[in-house]
């Protein structure tokens, strides 16, 4: 199985999105509140100086937000980064 971290705010909607797509799929992941401030520079530095949230990372590659999620998801790609292909 994959292993998804997802860093996150309580007040995002699209962190709210990014959840709810990778809840109906069945997955479960590992949620990092970036609200202080040593977690948002460690999503910082592993998200490539990405700022936003949500950063998703799958096997500890970044996969990227939101609309990042949901294209790979529409375009079928999705399943190929759960398989580490």
């Amino acid at each position: 199985m994959a292993e998804i971290e997802i860093y996150t705010t309580t007040v995002c909607p699209y962190c709210v999105r990014a959840k709810q797509l990778l809840t109906e799929k069945g997955l479960v992941y590992k949620e990092i509140f970036v609200e202080d401030s040593e977690a948002r520079a460690e999503m910082i530095t592993r998200a490539e100086g990405r700022r936003t949230v949500p950063q998703i990372f799958i096997n500890g590659k970044l996969l990227g937000g939101c609309d990042d999620l949901y294209r790979l998801n529409a375009n079928g790609e999705l399943d190929q980064w759960l398989q580490g292909v």
